[in-house]
């Protein structure tokens, strides 16, 4: 496995106009389109299958399994979701990607949804970042006008239809159930399952839903080939994807390479820690998984590495955080941000997030009296045990993530909270915590 950047996704970024129809097609864009429509669709789902492309957005599930659970002898029509709702705190991949190069997602979308046999597809775009939204229309436009989408694309034969759609700006819409209501028009909430979405999903018709690097990464398969994109990667984690680093590093930003690198080697390639300071703690796939340490900085960012660590890779939204930061204030911050978007449909997430943030409230004010500490910590890992695993969607699930993990790896930074009457350290300060027996 290369451990150096790869850039495919992220290669024209820097390219002036890079946006512009004229700029993707002058660096061979619309070219895999092409091959594409040339091949039969089970042959692209194939080549999918065989490059080990998984999805991007977080599960990491097969994307070719994913299209061929897609039943062709369905007469109702098939459909293509993008979801690029993107709300996970520290996810920061999809939108720069739509901003630089949204050709490579429309392009992306036209040879996905030929080999689903879908002939409309819509791209789903969180509503806070207007400017995304227009950046991707113009492209659809452009697209529309050189007769890469419409009917019968370049004498194909194949009609498709491409919808971008702003969504309202609720978090759970990034579950794609809720964003298919959200789609259809309703509130955004989850849907019981089954039926899943491949049987029936948006208008209760099959139904794709894929995240934006997913279907950006398609080009790139059947333009080289599912041999070149299997060549990269780790043995079950194929491929290259976006780690987006930030929080306390020289250069936050964007590095695509193979999955399997370190966080070691991309912080080097960042530009190391800020200075003067060290590392005391991470999220591999934003705030919804489980938070590590620097004793994890060596394990391979894939799917299986991350989950034998005990925590998921997710999103590979990376947030470092040295030592100047308070553990407690960071959970609270992201458990009031999870409370706030729940979508109140279930009992344990709904009720289960507004206790969760009472609880750590008046923790990190340290408003308990320091004898109930160990009691205080444990009555709060049994409020995330009675919501993991029984809420309606993993929301509930990703708001104890942070909770569980941090206590497991700082309680004595919680205690010290109680033994102080609130945080212990100034959190601005350039000094560590320091207390007996703390993890920093």
């Amino acid at each position: 496995m290369s451990d150096t950047l790869t850039p495919v996704l992220t290669a024209d970024w820097g390219t002036a106009e890079s946006w512009k129809l004229s700029v993707y097609e002058a660096s061979g864009g619309y070219g895999a389109m092409k091959k594409a429509l040339a091949m039969a669709p089970d042959d692209i789902i194939t080549a999918v299958k065989d490059s080990g492309l998984r999805g991007r957005g977080g599960a990491g599930f097969p994307t070719g399994m994913k299209w061929s659970f897609i039943p062709q002898d369905n007469p109702k029509p098939k459909y293509l979701v993008v979801n690029a709702d993107e709300s996970e705190p520290g996810t920061c991949k999809d939108i720069p990607l739509m901003m630089a190069t949204p050709h490579t997602l429309v392009e992306g979308v036209i040879i996905s949804s030929f080999a689903i046999r879908a002939n409309t597809a819509f791209i789903y775009i969180r509503g806070e970042v207007l400017h995304v939204v227009r950046r991707v229309q113009a492209a659809v436009t452009e697209a529309y006008a050189a007769g890469h989408l419409g009917k019968d694309i370049h004498g194909s034969g194949y009609d498709l239809d491409v919808v971008v759609h702003a969504g309202a700006g609720a978090y759970i819409c990034g579950e794609e159930t809720a964003l298919l209501e959200g789609l259809e028009g309703r509130r955004g909430q989850p849907r019981l399952r089954p039926p899943f979405p491949a049987v029936a999903g948006l208008y209760a018709s099959p139904t794709v839903i894929n995240n934006v690097e997913s279907i950006a990464s398609v080009p790139s398969i059947i333009g080289n080939g599912a041999e070149w994109f299997a060549s990269m990667g780790t043995e079950k984690s194929k491929g290259f994807g976006i780690f987006s680093l930030s929080g306390h590093v020289a250069n936050p930003g964007q590095y695509e390479a193979p999955l399997g690198i370190t966080l070691r080697k991309l912080i080097e390639l960042a530009g190391g820690i800020r200075a003067g300071h060290e590392m005391k703690f991470w999220t591999p796939g934003g705030s919804s998984t489980p938070l590590l340490t620097p004793e994890h900085l060596d394990i391979p960012l894939d799917f299986e590495g991350v989950g034998a660590a005990g925590s998921m890779l997710g999103t590979r939204a990376l947030q470092i955080f040295d030592e100047t930061t308070c553990v407690v204030r960071a959970v609270l911050r992201w458990t009031e941000f999870y409370k706030h978007e729940s979508c109140g449909k279930c009992t344990p997430c709904r009720e289960g997030t507004w206790w969760l943030t009472q609880t750590l409230t008046r923790l990190e004010k340290g408003d308990f009296d320091v004898a109930e500490g160990p009691e205080v910590l444990d009555l709060l890992v049994d409020q995330c045990e009675n919501i993991l695993g029984r809420s309606f969607c993993a929301l509930g699930d990703g708001a104890t993530s942070p909770i569980t993990s941090s206590i497991q790896y700082f309680r004595e930074e919680y205690l010290a909270h109680l033994e102080h009457g609130g945080c212990p350290f100034d959190p601005l300060a350039s000094t560590a915590f320091e207390t007996e027996g703390a993890t920093a």
